[in-house]
């Protein structure tokens, strides 16, 4: 009898050791597999990541496309992402000029742009509203008309606003220049263009105009 009872002991205690090894055999192979499943996941979103980088890349080498073309037959807007007669040829500095060096370039000839206006235009002064040539190779600046009788009539008395964009790119300067009301500009935002134009050929630059 007490032969039996400490066969049966063993017994049981075998069982309970091949089913423990057994449990931990299972749990081992759950966690190596979320494991794998973890390290697929990274491997999905380092690609995705990757793509979007690529994408971005893409996007940042055209810069025309990043501004908005000119509302189709408008007499107030010119842009280098347009099809049609408001469309301006975008500006390439020299070939020897690095992109950097013709940043600093550009923010030259902008910057010397007169408060004052020039030829009767922009007579309320400008501002950057945003700046980052340096990061993007993007800028905006907002210019002001003066307060003649056609702000006094038409806009309260407040002087027209007109955007002027630039999007630096690999080899060139793609531009916008348009005003935010009204249908004719009486020819603002052309004499803007050639007049920033005419600043970047003294430099060594083929920046054609438009026609005022």
């Amino acid at each position: 009898m007490l032969f039996l009872l400490i066969v049966s002991m063993i017994a049981s205690s075998s069982s309970f050791t091949m089913h423990g090894r057994s449990q931990l055999a299972i749990r081992f192979e759950q966690k190596r597999e979320m494991r794998l499943n973890m390290m697929q996941l990274d491997r999905r979103n380092f690609v995705a990541i990757c793509a979007a980088g690529l994408f971005t890349q893409a996007h940042v080498a055209s810069p025309a496309a990043a501004l908005e073309p000119c509302p189709k037959g408008a007499n107030n807007c010119w842009s280098s992402a347009s099809t049609d007669k408001t469309r301006v040829a975008a500006w390439r500095w020299p070939s020897d000029q690095s992109r950097a060096d013709a940043i600093v370039t550009l923010k030259q000839v902008l910057d010397s742009y007169p408060q004052a206006g020039q030829d009767n235009v922009d007579l309320g002064g400008w501002k950057v509203a945003v700046d980052e040539l340096g990061q993007s190779g993007y800028s905006r600046i907002e210019f002001k008309s003066g307060i003649g009788n056609f702000a006094k009539f038409f806009n309260g008395g407040k002087p027209f606003v007109d955007d002027f964009e630039v999007v630096v790119g690999e080899e060139s300067v793609s531009i916008r220049s348009s005003s935010r009301v009204g249908d004719s500009d009486f020819g603002v935002n052309a004499k803007r263009v050639n007049f920033i134009a005419a600043g970047l050929r003294d430099k060594g630059w083929a920046a054609p105009g438009v026609a005022a």
